[in-house]
């Protein structure tokens, strides 16, 4: 049985406010939990050399860099032996930004953003000019309800993909 890491309360919300908020100095995590700036910054380290904190990023915000057409455009291919050249072809074009390899009747599901219909109509041919592209379904999303700029922490985790 693979082993289960803790994750206490603490971690718990630290994990949050940086999740939240990468930018959230040391200094202002411990005033949140109540530690020593110290206490955090090892926490923090910590969390990173265990692979749960990845890294750091900027979430930018789509309308002013003028990408206000959200969709989502499910992908079929046959054969399903070239999902792995697909999924790549997929991740290199510019205006999708998430891609993701399902079990199910379409292969792929990508997040992308467009400026307008004609751009996400130019992105659709991009994708079904792909080899092995049979297909595609498009979702146009009118308003995003939650987006997270990621995973919600779970009370424990497996060792399993955490390295040590």
């Amino acid at each position: 049985m693979m082993d289960q890491i803790s994750i206490d309360e603490t971690n718990r919300r630290i994990l949050d406010i940086l999740r939240n908020d990468a930018r959230t100095s040391n200094a202002e995590i411990a005033r949140q939990v109540g530690l020593t700036t110290s206490a955090v910054h090892e926490r923090v380290r910590k969390l990173e050399s265990r692979g749960i904190i990845r890294g750091y990023a900027a979430i930018l915000a789509p309308e002013p860099l003028d990408l206000r057409l959200l969709a989502f455009v499910g992908v079929r291919i046959s054969p399903h032996r070239e999902a792995r050249a697909v999924g790549q072809a997929l991740s290199g074009i510019s205006n999708v930004e998430e891609v993701f390899h399902l079990a199910g009747e379409e292969c792929f599901l990508t997040k992308v953003r467009c400026r307008d219909t004609e751009e996400l109509e130019d992105l659709l041919l991009t994708i079904n000019d792909i080899p092995s592209v049979n297909s595609t379904r498009t979702i146009i999303c009118l308003r995003p309800v939650k987006e997270a700029p990621g995973p919600t922490v779970p009370d424990t985790i497996t060792e399993q993909g955490v390295p040590s």
